[in-house]
C-alpha cells in the first residue's frame, strides 16, 4: 500500500468527544470513523487490522471442527416469539422496525433462534452430531450508554460459535476443547498474560459459564485472580460456596479490574426444547440436541489491543494483526526514490507487508505517522544512506534504530 493512493489521513487532534485512549488513537491514526455513538467504520488500515484480529480467531476455531457460515442480521419475529425472547422485557437491546408491507423484523443481537431453526433441516440423526458452526457478523445491540470506544458499542463484529451435540458429556468435552482454543487466542494476539478463564453464573443449565477477561484499568467488570491456578472469579459470583468449589482462599485472591473479551456458555436444550430441534439416538429414542454457545469480539479485541499497546508517540501493534509490517520512508531526490520502489517490490515479491510513505512531505511528519499508525518495523531509504549502501531500521516498540546493508534488511525481515 502506497501512502499517495491512500484516502485517509492523520491528524493531530485528539477527538473532543471521545474519552477512551483506543478510539482516540484509532481516530487519529485513521483507522476508523465515528459515524455516532457506538458506531465506528472501519477505514483501509484500521479493516486490515479487524482482518487480521478475524484470522487469528478464525484459524483457531476451524482447529476445533468449527464451520463457518453466515447468518441474516434481519430476524423473524415469530422465531423470537417461539423462544420467549422478542418482548423487550425479556431482552431489552434489540433494535426493531416495521417492514412496508407490514409487521416487524429485528437486527439480530445473537443468533441461537435462528441457527437453530435453520438446523432443523440437517439434523435428524446421532450420525448428524456433533457439529459446530460459526460466523463472524455485525451485531447490534440497542446499548443504553455506548462507551468506551471499541470496547462497548452498538453495532460491533462478533464471532459466535454454537455446539450442537449428542448428549452433556459430548458438549462438555468440546467446552473445554473451546476454552482452550480461547486461551490460544489471546495468547497470539499478545493478551495470553493478562487473560484469565473466569468462572461466572451458569444461569439453569450448568454450574458455571466462563468469560475471558483481560485485566486492564479501563476495565468494568471486578475479578479476583488465583496466579497460582491462573483462573479468576467474577465478582458476581464471588462467594465463601464458589472458592471452596474450586479449591481457593481469599488469601490468595487478587482484586482487578477487567474488560471481557469473550464467554462460553452451556445452553443446554432451551432452544432446541423450544424450536423442536431432535434427533434419533443409536437406541432409537428421540432426543434434544444439547446445545452451547461462545463468543469473542474481534472488534472489541481490536479497542483492548489498542488501549494496552501504545504509548505516548501512539499505536505499537504486535506484528501478527498490524496493517503493516514495514513503514517504508523515502527522503530525497530521485535516486532514493528509484531505490525505495526497488525496495518496495522487493519485499512485497516476499510476502513481507509494506506500507510506502511516498509522499512528498518532511521526514519528520513521515515518522511521526510511521510512529502514531503503530506499524512495527520502519525502514528509511535516503541519498545519504545510499552512498553508504545501508538503510535506517527501527524498531517501533523499542525505538532502537540500526544500519543495515541490503541482505541484513532481508534477513531481519525474513
Amino acid at each position: 500500500m502506497r501512502i499517495s493512493k491512500l484516502f485517509t489521513k492523520t491528524t493531530k487532534s485528539v477527538p473532543a468527544d471521545e474519552v477512551s485512549k483506543n478510539a482516540q488513537l484509532l481516530i487519529q491514526a485513521g483507522f476508523i470513523y465515528k459515524e455516532m455513538a457506538g458506531v465506528y467504520a472501519y477505514l483501509p488500515l484500521g479493516k486490515k487490522v479487524l482482518d487480521n484480529i478475524t484470522q487469528v480467531v478464525r484459524e483457531e476455531m476451524n482447529a476445533v471442527g468449527g464451520n463457518e457460515i453466515s447468518l441474516t442480521a434481519l430476524q423473524r419475529k415469530d422465531l423470537w416469539e417461539t423462544s420467549g425472547r422478542w418482548s423487550d422485557e425479556v431482552m431489552d437491546v434489540w433494535f426493531k422496525t416495521d417492514l412496508a408491507s407490514g409487521g416487524q423484523v429485528g437486527l439480530a443481537p445473537t443468533h441461537e433462534e435462528p441457527l437453530t431453526q435453520l438446523m432443523k433441516g440437517f439434523i435428524s440423526s446421532y450420525k448428524d452430531l456433533p457439529v459446530y458452526p460459526y460466523q463472524f457478523q455485525i451485531k447490534f445491540r440497542n446499548e443504553l450508554r455506548a462507551k468506551s470506544g471499541l470496547m462497548r458499542g452498538r453495532e460491533f463484529w462478533m464471532k459466535d460459535l454454537y455446539s450442537f451435540s449428542r448428549d452433556r458429556a459430548e458438549h462438555e468435552k468440546f467446552y473445554d476443547e473451546m476454552a482452550e482454543a480461547y486461551m490460544r487466542v489471546y495468547a497470539r494476539l499478545g493478551l495470553g498474560d493478562l487473560t484469565y478463564k473466569t468462572f461466572a453464573s451458569g444461569g439453569s443449565f450448568s454450574k458455571y459459564s466462563h468469560e475471558f477477561q483481560t485485566v486492564s484499568p479501563v476495565g468494568e467488570d471486578k475479578i479476583y485472580i488465583s496466579k497460582a491456578k491462573n483462573i479468576a472469579i467474577n465478582e458476581e459470583v464471588y462467594t465463601d460456596e464458589v472458592l471452596a468449589d474450586l479449591g481457593l482462599s481469599r488469601e490468595e485472591m487478587i482484586e482487578e479490574t477487567a474488560v471481557e473479551v469473550g464467554n462460553i456458555f452451556t445452553l443446554g436444550t432451551k432452544f432446541s426444547d423450544a424450536l423442536d430441534l431432535s434427533y434419533t439416538a443409536e437406541d432409537g429414542s428421540v432426543q434434544k440436541v444439547f446445545m452451547g454457545s461462545y463468543g469473542i469480539g474481534p472488534s472489541r479485541l481490536m479497542g483492548i489491543i489498542a488501549e494496552h499497546f501504545s504509548d505516548d508517540k501512539g499505536l505499537v501493534w504486535p506484528e501478527n494483526i498490524a496493517p503493516g509490517k514495514v513503514y517504508l520512508v523515502q527522503i530525497g531526490g530521485d535516486e532514493s526514490r528509484k531505490i525505495a520502489d526497488e525496495l518496495y517490490d522487493e519485499l512485497q515479491s516476499k510476502d513481507i507487508s509494506v506500507i510506502f510513505d511516498d509522499r512528498d512531505a518532511r521526514p519528520g511528519a513521515k515518522f511521526a505517522d510511521a510512529e502514531l499508525m503503530g506499524i512495527p518495523y520502519r525502514v528509511t531509504v535516503s541519498d545519504r544512506l545510499i552512498e553508504n549502501n545501508s538503510y535506517e531500521f527501527t524498531d517501533r516498540k523499542t525505538g532502537q534504530t540500526e544500519l543495515l546493508t541490503h541482505d541484513e534488511l532481508l534477513a531481519k525481515l525474513d
